[in-house]
């Protein structure tokens, strides 16, 4: 049996045809295990946005780390606390309620993160994952530095474009000219809007804006954090106030950006491959087959040999799962990345001036359904 459904799932990789998720959803895959934490040490949280590279070929960074919960947290306070999107933690814990994961509930960070297959240099955005990678030029001899953040993107209907582009204009505290489309659309919500939005806790942009040379489209900050990591927007990039008021100060008019769409990762680091899945964007217009064969099609083996059929089964296995965490090809069960994470301290610190669990979560609810005005 694991002989047919290593060949049939070749077959599918490589044909690319509709069957593929018939395929992978009889697939086998390993079971979680248990993983011991007691014996490991508690250390202090990587940085979640700053990484170097070891060398121009390394094709994966950070690491992945666990938390344990106080009855407090929520997914919304560790993805902002740990750097992460709210999506980015609901994939790689699907069966942990994220309102009320519980005391003493272990959460998988996925603060590792397969770089995308684009030239590293300016602004990176891959929108399939919502995350920003951005690759400051370093002087001949230094090791290359990246920075990476989540993002909220378009929602369906309001998609952000794809293609290579640059800052045109960056403003702080700017006043939001609001598109006709936007205003007709939330008129027939009952929620009209003004033309013009002023600065202030109101404006959806938040304190700074990055313009790009695509008419309509910025990378901003804004008035709805708990948003950041999903699909809400009306095709700008949206980042957590702290980390666009940093890239703000970094990037300068005239940097390139580059708009892609990769689900499906895979990188080296260290003489590993690691391969990273997401779910494909629900309105993609290429088949999911497709590109996983993409990028199979590119990736060799330790001896330099492209990648078998069992290693390809794993591989479709992976795609299928969609946690968003890196995972070592040749090692591959249910709990690699929790073996090899880092065990970190909880420094989730509660606001009393946030609002409260279910206003947060009624918040996040009307989003997701209705987009937020930026």
């Amino acid at each position: 049996m694991l002989q047919k459904l290593t060949i049939l799932a070749a077959s599918v990789v490589l044909t690319g045809c509709a069957t593929f998720d018939e395929i992978v959803s009889n697939m086998k895959k390993s079971g979680p295990e248990a993983v011991i934490f007691e014996d490991r040490p508690v250390q202090e949280p990587i940085d979640p946005n700053s990484f170097m590279l070891g060398n121009m070929e390394q094709g994966v960074i950070g690491e992945p780390q666990v938390v344990f919960t106080t009855d407090q947290d929520t997914f919304s306070d560790l993805a902002r606390t740990y750097g992460l999107g709210y999506d980015e933690l609901v994939a790689a814990n699907p069966d942990v309620d994220p309102w009320l994961p519980g005391a003493g509930t272990p959460i998988l960070l996925p603060t590792q993160f397969v770089l995308p297959d684009v030239e590293k240099r300016g602004v990176v955005l891959n929108i399939a994952t919502k995350r920003l990678f951005y690759f400051p030029q370093s002087a001949d001899g230094e090791q290359q530095k990246v920075l990476t953040y989540p993002i909220g993107i378009g929602r369906v209907g309001w998609e952000t474009p794809l293609g290579e582009t640059t800052v045109i204009a960056k403003a702080k505290d700017p006043s939001w000219w609001v598109p006709a489309s936007v205003r007709k659309e939330h008129a027939e919500l009952g929620d009209p809007l003004p033309s013009i939005v002023p600065p202030g806790p109101d404006n959806p942009l938040g304190h700074r804006v990055l313009k790009l040379n695509m008419p309509g489209y910025l990378i901003h900050g804004t008035n709805q954090p708990y948003g950041v990591g999903m699909r809400v927007s009306h095709g700008c990039v949206r980042l957590y106030p702290e980390n666009i008021e940093f890239l703000y100060t970094l990037v300068d008019i005239g940097e390139r950006v580059e708009i892609v769409n990769e689900p499906y990762l895979a990188g080296i680091r260290d003489g590993v491959l690691y391969f990273e899945g997401h779910a494909p964007l629900e309105d993609d217009t290429v088949l999911p087959a497709d590109r996983l064969h993409a990028v199979l099609e590119k990736q060799l083996d330790v001896a330099g040999q492209p990648l078998n059929d069992h290693m390809r089964e794993h591989v479709v296995a992976l795609a299928e799962s969609a946690s968003g965490v890196p995972v070592n090809v040749a090692m591959y069960d249910a709990a690699e990345p929790l073996r090899r994470a880092r065990l970190v301290h909880n420094i989730v610190v509660p606001d009393p001036d946030e609002p409260t669990i279910e206003e947060v979560r009624e918040m996040m609810s009307e989003v997701a359904e209705e987009g937020d005005a930026s």
